[in-house]
């Protein structure tokens, strides 16, 4: 068996350190010989002060979440229980804290007398990013030492805190620049002989509470929760702290964990937790496999799409190569860079100092030569397969052997483009979303003759810049695009059979989107999928219109909705519902009520039938790998976990029956069933539970 815990003793202080690789999760196997180890040093007089440390990497990073809704989690001793017994302890108990102390790891801490941290240390309460809060303490203990309403701002956003500002909030008790075993040491046998003040008994920072303030910073929290259960829960609970002794604070926390751990909404998020660790598993790319060297990377193009890629890259610390055509375009795009970290600035998130190192890490140039230094190339050029091919042929002279020479197209087959080189097996697709310095997901086209160690680097550098990659196939639009069609489809025909762009919107947004499809689209420009569909020989009869109207959204004031000078907020506009009615008029159809129920199963069904053939195709290896495209690309609301595990939520069955029902009524293909749904519908199954990996 392991040696999960091991003790040493320094004259008066015993050393407890934690060794469960990787990250040193509270798991029951660690748990157990904790809670005996606490037990013997409380009992030994010889003992007179306790530092509790981590072996590997880090502290303690969380608890098991693999052991949540399995026996282990309620076996004692429990998180809960290890804390209780620190709260009791009665000598100086310090916690060392080096990497990350998160979630039960920074409730094991907190629980200690006193904590220690090395500089580059961080500490935080992630639950609510699981669709969880703090269950053993972290609620009704941090306000104790920050204050109620910094405490709901760490509870209730999940975001990590650096050591110094922990140690400015009243978190860490010291920081330290050296040896963090010597420096807890001392620490602790400085307190040997001292009063004992737990953090459960202090009560200074929770007394005399401005309420108006806490109940204002609570108020948005919120509102910002768009539907979240976990962060209103959070803000309840960092009430109690307040409101409740701590004994009855502490109890309330756990019925609310315990109600949030059983809901659907954790355990979408759960799921997506996982997932996100499943998408990294690609198919033929094994640890064997080698990521190629990228020191510096270049971007053809630096408009909107091409400058936040660059962006991407720089903030993530490689150097990029920014190529236009002219002088013109390429100072208007350093410009707009520039302006973006100066917003960065202002706001407080970035120094000045940053903003310039940044800055400097971009080359402008209009000379494909310069590229010739650079070991991954973007193109990010108008989206017509003519123009790709002309880039690809002109990289093909400058870039060196051995680069990669990847697409940010969002919907052209990869292959083509990749034929139209010499050296195919380093074409590889990387589908940023825009805004792309912003924007989590990247698809990454695998071609078919697209080299394993290209896509091992693909997925090292996204991770490296942040990203959330996913491994998709090649098709027309992919994963993300070629669903977002199918949903798209039915908008249109929507507004002609008798709803409107507000009401669709609403649906939407009352579903847990961030926006409505119509919203999306002047956001974005409406001319974007006009181009596309003129590409494809394609028409949207309402939406061509406006755009031959010049109504292409927010960036004319006009498009599904009208938008008032300086303003983003959209209003219904009369034009729109009268060409709406003219133009159903004229094909012919008799407009009628459409309820909100309609709307969601003809526009959300098809979406995951579109899915289910996805995977039928192998376009995406697994239905989880859809979920990652879909909520951290398309805004799907993460409480439901993506498309493919909503359809278990809902029943697969009930799915196919629906779809069934529109395909008799309006003898569309997009409501015809796939047969990888109905298959799992007559088994009764789920797409979690399905072998079907594409």
């Amino acid at each position: 068996m392991p040696d999960y815990v091991k003790v040493m003793r320094d004259g008066e202080v015993a050393i407890i350190t934690l060794d469960n690789p990787p990250v040193n999760a509270m798991s029951h196997h660690l748990r157990e010989p904790l809670f005996a180890a606490l037990k013997q040093a409380r009992d030994d007089d010889a003992v007179k002060a306790v530092v509790i440390a981590c072996a590997g990497r880090t502290f303690v990073s969380g608890a098991d979440i693999t052991e949540f809704n399995t026996p282990k989690a309620l076996a004692e001793p429990s998180l809960r229980d290890l804390c209780a017994l620190l709260d009791a302890f009665p000598k100086p108990t310090v916690a060392a804290i080096h990497g990350t102390a998160f979630g039960g790891g920074l409730e094991l801490a907190l629980s200690c007398h006193y904590r220690v941290a090395v500089k580059s240390a961080q500490i935080g309460l992630p639950e609510v990013k699981l669709g969880l809060l703090p269950g053993a303490g972290g609620t009704a203990r941090l306000p104790r030492l920050t204050g109620p309403v910094e405490a709901l701002k760490i509870v209730s956003s999940g975001n990590p805190v650096a050591a110094d500002k922990a140690a400015k909030l009243g978190i860490v008790d010291e920081v330290t620049d050296g040896d963090l075993a010597e420096a807890a040491i001392a620490f602790a046998r400085g307190k040997i002989g001292t009063p004992l003040a737990p953090v459960s008994g202090r009560s200074d920072r929770i007394a005399d509470v401005d309420m108006a303030a806490f109940d204002a910073a609570s108020a948005e929290v919120a509102r910002k929760a768009r539907g979240l259960d976990a962060p209103v829960k959070c803000a309840e609970a960092v009430r109690n702290a307040i409101t409740m002794d701590f004994d009855a604070a502490l109890k309330r926390e756990r019925e609310l964990f315990i109600e949030l751990v059983q809901g659907t909404q954790s355990k979408a998020q759960r799921h997506l937790f996982f997932a996100q660790r499943e998408a990294a598993k690609v198919e033929g790319v094994g640890k064997e496999i080698e990521a190629r060297p990228v020191k510096r990377v270049g971007v053809i193009g630096a408009g909107t799409m091409g400058g936040g890629i660059a962006m991407s890259f720089v903030n993530g610390g490689i150097p990029v190569t920014l190529l236009e055509m002219n002088r013109e375009a390429l100072d208007r795009g350093l410009a707009t860079i520039a302006k973006n970290y100066e917003i960065s600035v202002s706001r407080g998130s970035m120094t000045t100092e940053a903003k310039d190192q940044r800055l400097a890490a971009f080359k402008p140039t209009t000379d494909y030569a310069d590229l010739a230094e650079c070991d991954l190339i973007i193109e990010a050029v108008y989206e017509e397969m003519g123009v790709k091919k002309e880039v690809f042929g002109k990289l093909e002279t400058v870039a060196k052997p051995g680069a990669i020479l990847a697409t940010n197209t969002s919907y052209l087959d990869v292959n083509e483009i990749a034929a139209s080189t010499a050296r195919p097996r380093d074409v590889v697709g990387l589908h940023f979303f825009s805004p792309a310095n912003v924007m989590k997901l990247l698809e990454i086209v695998r071609g078919n003759r697209t080299a394993p160690d290209v896509l091992a680097t693909a997925l090292a550098l996204a991770r490296k810049i942040g990203k959330v990659p996913v491994v998709v196939g090649v098709c027309h639009g992919f994963v993300g695009n070629r669903m977002l069609s199918s949903r798209s489809a039915e908008n249109e025909d929507l507004l002609m059979e008798g709803a409107d762009p507000a009401q669709i919107d609403k649906v939407f947004t009352d579903f847990g989107w961030p926006m409505g499809p119509f919203a999306m689209g002047d956001l974005a420009g409406l001319d974007i999928g006009w181009r596309n569909r003129k590409a494809l020989g394609k028409t949207a009869p309402i939406a061509d219109a406006l755009c031959e109207q010049g109504r292409f959204g927010q960036k004319t004031g006009k498009g599904f909705y009208i938008y008032e000078e300086g303003s983003r907020a959209p209003k219904t506009d009369p034009e729109v519902s009268k060409l709406i009615e003219e133009t159903a008029r004229a094909k012919g159809v008799n407009r009628r009520a459409i309820s909100d129920e309609e709307i969601t199963e003809r526009t959300l069904y098809p979406l995951i039938n579109e899915g289910a053939r996805i995977l039928e195709e192998g376009i995406a290896a697994r239905a989880s790998d859809i979920d990652i495209v879909w909520t951290n690309g398309y805004g799907f609301p993460i409480g439901k976990g993506g498309p493919m595990f909503y359809a278990d939520t809902v029943g697969v069955k009930t799915i196919v029956e629906r779809l069934d029902h529109w395909h008799g009524k309006t003898g569309k293909e997009v409501y015809k069933p796939a047969a990888l749904l109905r298959k799992i519908a007559e088994a009764d199954g789920s797409f979690s539970a399905s072998k079907k990996t594409g």
